[in-house]
């Protein structure tokens, strides 16, 4: 769903010839702060249909604004030139799960297992990186709920955008197969580490030089 959305038109560069509808679409983004992003889930995280949203990110594409990758499409610094005004309404975030992950797992390869992912009822909508942390988001089938995890440092918290539907249950579940498939994934990866390095000692006690 489109938050409402004010956007100064006056202040926009004259060689612009996007619409409201693009700007409103834009404004969402910028808000979200996505840096990489799908059509899928901004599709239901939007609520447009596919035909209109796919002509609103062709415009956008054109002017240089986004950039269509192998993954998505990825946000250039040129949204900086516009002058979008924060949404004036906006659903407030619920913290849903707050924990620590393992110090000795390696965060960067548990966010590469992690993105693109679809799993339960949660569907890939992007990715945000800034100084908090990276933060990967989801929207539900229905595009009623939004779930995002974020990562700083060792910390992880899971929280919940209520977009059209209120059902905190429906959201809790989300989360715990989030989480679920988080541990899934660090012990897999502890796993492996653990192996590595017994296969590195085992190899290098029997080394000998040329």
């Amino acid at each position: 769903m489109i938050p409402v959305l004010n956007v100064n038109w006056q202040s926009q560069p004259a060689d612009y010839s996007l619409s409201e509808r693009d700007a409103d679409v834009l404004a969402l983004i910028e808000n979200e702060d996505l840096v990489v992003f799908t059509f899928d889930g901004l599709k239901r995280r939007i609520g447009l249909h596919p035909e209109t949203l796919s002509r609103i990110l062709g415009r956008l594409e054109a002017e240089g604004i986004i950039k269509k990758e192998h993954e998505g499409y990825r946000v250039t610094p040129k949204i900086t030139e516009l002058k979008l005004q924060q949404p004036t309404t906006e659903p407030p975030t619920t913290p849903l799960i707050q924990t620590y992950l393992p110090s000795d797992l390696m965060t960067q390869q548990l966010i590469l297992q992690l993105k693109g992912k679809w799993f339960g009822i949660l569907r890939w909508l992007g990715i945000t990186e800034n100084r908090n942390g990276i933060t990967l988001k989801w929207i539900t089938e229905d595009g009623g709920i939004q779930i995002a995890a974020n990562i700083q440092d060792s910390a992880l918290s899971i929280e919940a955008k209520f977009l059209t539907s209120n059902n905190l249950n429906v959201a809790l579940k989300a989360a715990y197969q989030l989480m679920s498939l988080i541990g899934k994934l660090a012990i897999n990866s502890q796993s492996t580490r653990h192996a590595m390095a017994r296969n590195v000692g085992y190899n290098g006690g029997f080394y000998m030089p040329a």
